[in-house]
């Protein structure tokens, strides 16, 4: 038999899941649908959470941006549009993109693209150049940055 919560006990519930890891509006809303919350009480609970701060979008954004950048090793393209997915606003996304050091994010690059080159097979050398931007487009980094770590490596 399933167990019916309360609303107290729902919004403690969703406090929880908020408190854990960062989690934007539309991740809190997912969770909440998956427990069968209805729209009213969906959206008291997330009002709520977004006054207690237990749902801070800016700090998503920038704690999302860290996260997939160093632990996931994507561009920002990519970033940009998993965020753009959420739901979240691009000024809120182009502020979040800006924690990441323009030096680091090509260096970056340069190791994935440099890894990447030991295990691809070419014929040619504009072979090569092709797989190793069409691997770093798929990473989700922008054509100019690719193009000029391509030529330094």
């Amino acid at each position: 038999m399933k167990k019916e919560y309360t609303f107290n006990e729902l919004l403690h519930k969703a406090a929880s899941y908020c408190s854990i890891s960062e989690h934007c509006i539309s991740d809190v809303n997912d969770k909440l649908k998956a427990w069968q919350v209805d729209e009213a009480d969906r959206k008291k609970i997330i009002d709520q959470l977004c006054e207690d701060d237990f749902i801070n979008e800016k700090r998503f954004c920038k704690a999302f941006v860290r996260d997939k950048f160093h632990l996931n090793k994507w561009g920002k393209i990519k970033i940009s549009m998993a965020l753009r997915e959420k739901g979240l606003s691009n000024e809120l996304i182009t502020a979040a993109l800006k924690v990441i050091d323009e030096g680091e994010y090509e260096e970056l690059l340069a190791s994935l693209l440099k890894s990447k080159q030991n295990t691809i097979k070419y014929e040619f050398e504009y072979e090569k150049q092709g797989k190793l931007y069409q691997f770093a487009q798929s990473r989700g980094f922008e054509n100019q940055v690719i193009e000029r770590v391509l030529r330094l490596i």
